[in-house]
């Protein structure tokens, strides 16, 4: 179980960023939630001045690879995406006020070998819960973006390092039904 409040550090760097709802419930089960999911993170990312590096948001957590230059703007970049996509999210369901997140940890990525693992983890995780059988064909995660856009030698790298030894609290069994697996463009708040 994760421990209650967790306190955030957040500095200059590269993150590694997992959250997950309210009660593990699956808010986010539908393609147009999903869609409104991605929206707000991207617009978060942009507002606050964050890169992202690797994402993938499936109905009841997410994983992120962050980069940013102030350790204040990752702060406010998470805070404004729960804000958003909860108040989003309960205005599609007709509730009022309802938690939607719960909480979220953040590990600072400062090997290389550590920021690659994750970043292949956060690529193929819709493959680890079973929503799809490649990762570039689920459409709200990262894998096909890199992809097409990251540069080839990079992107073979990334396939041959072993993530088995990436460790991360998840306790999001059972993500979701499958959904949609078509992949749209991605270019907002990415470099």
């Amino acid at each position: 179980m994760w421990p209650h409040s967790p306190p955030h550090r957040f500095n200059p760097g590269t993150f590694f960023i997992t959250a997950g709802t309210y009660q593990k419930q699956h808010f986010f089960r539908s393609a147009p939630a999903l869609d409104a999911l991605e929206e707000a993170l991207f617009a978060s990312a942009i507002e606050e001045h964050c890169f992202l590096e690797a994402w993938c948001l499936l109905s009841n957590h997410y994983h992120l690879v962050v980069q940013t230059e102030d350790g204040a703007n990752m702060q406010r970049m998470i805070r404004r995406f729960h804000s958003l996509s909860a108040k989003a999210q309960n205005t599609r369901d007709g509730e009022k006020g309802r938690q939607v997140w719960f909480q979220f940890r953040e590990t600072q990525l400062t090997f290389e070998r550590s920021w690659l693992a994750r970043l292949r983890y956060t690529h193929e995780n819709a493959v680890h819960h079973g929503l799809t059988e490649l990762a570039t064909r689920y459409k709200w995660c990262s894998a096909r973006w890199f992809e097409e856009t990251g540069r080839p030698a990079f992107v073979a790298t990334l396939r041959g390092v072993r993530m088995d030894l990436v460790r991360v609290l998840e306790e999001f069994e059972g993500s979701a039904a499958p959904l949609p697996l078509e992949s749209g463009g991605r270019a907002a708040a990415l470099h």
